[in-house]
């Protein structure tokens, strides 16, 4: 998977936010650490939560499978832009046969999220394969589709604010998540402005 953060609200934004709640907005040193220990103070420690919801992260996430996206979209408070299955098989419709080429598990990779687990990705690779059977056949995408397995790939643009990315990250890199949804959610913490990540160091998983 490939995360890259296309845009984020500057601090200031929050920072000013929470100072027209008490109009002390002489005391503000522009975005500057006094700003930022402002945002830290009412956000994560007295839990007034709703400021933190004026700082946005739009994400462009490229390569997680169906299954990760099915996780992701349970996060309601988000917003997602998903690549259409329907007008991209197309690409798939391109490929030679996987099964029977040596360098098809190679090729596979372009389509479908590999788990190490030699069963498991054996039979991803089968799908695959039928999937192309069934486009070779004249089938439109949009009925190809329902065969597709979970692990097939997909991209999308994830805008989500802070207050929602702190509950995602807490969920989301606890070592009871789904492996990949857990890779996902450690990743989007990398990706993040190095100014803002002191908000969102307290929900990760300590293991």
């Amino acid at each position: 998977m490939n995360i890259t953060l296309l845009h984020h609200t500057p601090l200031s934004v929050c920072s000013h936010a929470i100072r027209t709640c008490w109009e002390s907005h002489a005391k503000s040193d522009n975005g500057g650490e006094n700003d930022k220990a402002l945002i830290y103070r009412v956000g994560n420690v007295n839990k007034h939560k709703s400021t933190l919801e004026h700082l946005v992260y739009n994400f462009d996430i490229k390569g997680i499978s169906r299954a990760c996206l099915q996780e992701l979209a349970r996060h309601r408070m988000a917003n997602l832009s998903v690549k259409s299955t329907r007008y991209t098989l197309k690409e798939l419709r391109k490929e030679e046969g996987f099964l029977d080429s040596k360098d098809g598990l190679e090729r596979a990779t372009k389509y479908i999220v590999l788990t190490n687990n030699p069963e498991i990705d054996k039979a991803s690779l089968e799908a695959l394969e039928n999937i192309k059977k069934l486009l070779d056949s004249g089938l439109p995408n949009d009925i190809a589709k329902y065969s597709l397995p979970e692990c097939y790939k997909t991209s999308l643009v994830w805008s989500i604010n802070a207050r929602s990315l702190q509950n995602f990250l807490e969920l989301r890199t606890s070592k009871n998540a789904l492996w990949e949804i857990r890779n996902l959610a450690f990743k989007i913490y990398e990706a993040l402005p190095e100014e803002h990540k002191y908000l969102f160091v307290d929900y990760l998983a300590k293991d």
